[in-house]
């Protein structure tokens, strides 16, 4: 699904699936989405006897960054209630979220990625000023187990 092309894709153009198969409408619409990303650690080992003067590096656990979300409050408890199920201990409530660039047409999907087993793991709304003009906002951070590109 990857498309290759020598001008980068603006970043402006996302849809984000929440595991209920929705990418339209105002509860699956976010300002913002940042923290997609994976680690592979290394081991450090070098047995006693090496007659190189170096370590070797081990392959180690896969760890995946949270991503967090951002949205206008729009009224939904979409997101209060599956945070709500997770908090509960509902071992079904661990979902696949798929976030998809598009290119600026909204033609394609140029780029996809995959937050396998993912949960809240923190819901945040506000700031509230009375004196300020800027949109209410909440903001919700997944945690996940792996991340698939295409």
């Amino acid at each position: 699904m990857a498309v290759l092309r020598e001008r980068p894709y603006v970043q402006f153009n996302f849809l984000v699936n929440l595991g209920d198969g929705k990418t339209d409408g105002v509860e699956a619409g976010f300002q913002e989405c940042s923290g997609i990303g994976m680690e592979v650690t290394v081991a450090e080992y070098r047995n006693g006897n090496e007659k190189e003067n170096s370590v070797r590096k081990i392959t180690g656990m896969n760890k995946s960054t949270d991503v967090t979300l951002k949205r206008g409050i729009i009224g939904s408890l979409n997101l209060y209630q599956w945070l709500d199920q997770i908090r509960n201990g509902d071992q079904t409530a661990y979902r696949n979220v798929v976030i998809q660039l598009q290119n600026e047409d909204h033609t394609a999907v140029v780029q996809e990625w995959k937050l396998m087993r993912a949960r809240i793991i923190k819901h945040t709304s506000g700031p509230m000023n009375a004196k300020g003009t800027d949109v209410a906002m909440e903001e919700l951070v997944l945690a996940y187990e792996r991340l698939e590109m295409a």
